[in-house]
């Protein structure tokens, strides 16, 4: 049993023996019945007025409740509807006391919850705005009124980090081209002349409008500058150009060029007008000394046609190159003839190049190749003659691969400019060929002049029976003793006539025709030479044998030769 209820049942106890109490007070007094029935109704009614009213407030605050309750509801469905969250929903069974205690600590709840989405809002809110003021951009779109939601909240979080690193790149941005163009002014010696350019200027980083229209304007401020900047450079890149150029031809001392010298290096404005007014001084001094500039440039046009390869027509084509007329109209032409030339050897760089490899190749190759035929070669130490041999076998072999790969070089540049590259006023391949039989046309030139020296030298043996010992040319055969072992022949005696020696080198002939069928005779320790008696025969075959095959009218390439080119391995490339 609930405590209210044992207070209500002792309430009732006593209402009786407090009814009880009062009949023995009214029978004591002596009460008469209708004053006791009146007093009995007084008793009721202060009782149930007292209760009634009682009542009534119970009744009032059961109300107010359930208002306060209602109120709540209303509110928290709102606030759930703001924050776009479940409605509330109360748990079944519970009183109105606990109804009122839970929606009022849920409405609590919402409260706070509406209040920090609030305060987040007009955070982001104020950071937008201060970041829209310095990039000029516009504000997010959002209510700012209306409670956001937490995914309106997180994307307005991830706008304004985004736009805070577009912020940052900006300044960085900023920062890096304002120092570029603080530094292109300095260089350029200006100072700023438009409102823009002093708030670039004077303002910082923080206070600058970091706008796409002005980092824009910045670049092209950058632009301009940097232009202005190189074209000052290309002036004074220029004008010392001229000036390095003037005093090569004019030959001014090297005291004046180091006087000079600061402003040859820097370009400021007092540095232009230091270079323009050498210039204009240069240029009164090459009037005044034209024959002297124009033979300068001659040298120089002669160099290039040199690098070029141009062929004797195409130098004779510039007829002021022979003009003795030292004009200032002279000497345009021949400026413009060199800047034509330069201009003309920088775009064929690589294949004068090429070409110029091949050349200096080919001059090698033909200092060796005259080596190999000189007798003295054979006297060398240390190893050249083998060194020599292997350099000629390797140009041998590198000619027509560098040929090769020059072809393929000035085919491709044919087909793009559409002209022929010329050597010497030749294609390329021509001008090689034309090497080569020049090359062989001189070396059989040299054959027939050794064969007619041979010729006249035997003529003159067999017309005044003379024998001049030789030192022979090449090397001889296996076997063969050396010419300082073997007694000469002794063409003073009595019995050495025209005709017996025409018979000895006859017969010698014969002699080594049939020896070469044999081994070397130096594989035999028992060699004949060793009797004096039959020493001078030898030697006289084999000092005129080609004299005595030229008379029978036989082939330059006897087995003698054939012979000798076997153990020469260079006369192979003669």
């Amino acid at each position: 049993m609930r405590v209210s209820e044992v207070h209500a049942a002792e309430c009732g106890a006593y209402l009786n023996r407090a009814q009880v109490r009062l009949q023995d007070i009214w029978d004591e007094i002596g009460i008469p019945e209708e004053q006791r029935v009146q007093r009995t109704n007084d008793v009721h009614k202060h009782i149930k007025g007292l209760l009634d009213l009682m009542i009534v407030e119970e009744e009032q605050l059961k109300n107010r409740l359930l208002k306060t309750i209602h109120a709540f509801v209303e509110e928290l469905n709102k606030l759930c509807s703001e924050l776009q969250l479940p409605p509330f929903e109360e748990k079944d069974g519970c009183t109105i006391l606990q109804m009122e205690k839970n929606s009022r600590t849920r409405l609590e709840v919402m409260r706070e919850h509406k209040k920090r989405r609030m305060e987040e809002l007009k955070s982001f809110i104020d950071k937008d705005r201060e970041l829209c003021d310095i990039m000029c951009t516009t504000p997010f779109c959002i209510d700012q009124d209306s409670v956001p939601s937490l995914k309106q909240l997180e994307t307005y979080h991830a706008y304004l980090e985004d736009l805070t690193k577009e912020k940052k790149r900006r300044h960085d941005e900023f920062v890096t081209i304002k120092k570029e163009i603080v530094e292109c002014m300095d260089d350029l010696e200006r100072h700023p002349e438009t409102s823009f350019e002093m708030d670039v200027m004077c303002e910082d980083g923080e206070a600058f409008c970091l706008s796409n229209d002005n980092i824009a304007s910045l670049k092209l401020l950058l632009g301009q500058l940097q232009d202005h900047k190189a074209e000052k450079k290309h002036l004074c890149s220029a004008l010392r150009s001229k000036i390095q150029q003037l005093w090569e031809r004019l030959q001014i001392p090297q005291e004046e060029r180091e006087a000079f010298s600061e402003h040859m290096v820097m370009s400021k404005k007092r540095n232009i007008e230091a270079l323009q007014a050498e210039v204009q001084r240069l240029e009164l001094l090459k009037m005044q000394s034209m024959a002297t500039v124009i033979g300068a440039i001659r040298a120089e046009i002669a160099l290039f046609w040199e690098k070029c390869f141009y062929s004797q027509e195409q130098q004779q084509a510039f007829v002021p190159y022979h003009d003795d007329d030292f004009t200032e109209e002279l000497l345009s032409l021949h400026e413009a003839e060199v800047r034509t030339l330069k201009m003309c050897y920088e775009s064929h760089r690589e294949l004068f190049d090429g070409v110029t490899k091949w050349q200096e190749n080919w001059t090698l190759y033909l200092e060796l190749d005259k080596k190999a035929n000189d007798p003295s070669r054979f006297n060398n130490r240390g190893g050249n003659l083998l060194k020599e041999a292997k350099l000629r076998s390797d140009m041998q072999k590198s000619l027509p691969k560098l040929e090769k790969s020059l072809k393929a070089q000035i085919d491709a540049w044919e087909e793009e400019h559409g002209n022929e590259f010329l050597v010497n006023g030749q294609k390329f391949l021509e001008y090689v060929q034309l090497q080569w039989e020049q090359h062989h046309s001189e070396k059989e030139s040299e054959k027939l002049e050794r064969q007619m020296k041979k010729t006249k030298q035997t003529q003159e043996d067999m017309k005044f029976g003379t024998s001049v010992v030789r030192t022979p040319s090449k090397r001889r055969l296996v076997g063969t003793p050396t010419p300082g072992k073997v007694k000469r022949l002794d063409c003073t005696s009595t019995s050495c006539t025209p005709n017996s020696i025409l018979s000895a080198r006859l017969g010698g002939t014969m002699c080594q025709q049939s020896s070469i069928q044999r081994p070397p005779l130096s594989a035999s320790k028992g060699f004949g030479l060793r009797t004096p008696g039959h020493g001078n025969a030898p030697r006289a075959i084999d000092r005129n044998k080609e004299n005595i095959s030229h008379l029978r009218n036989t082939p330059s390439g006897t087995p003698r030769e054939t012979s000798r080119r076997r153990l020469n391995p260079m006369s192979s490339l003669n």
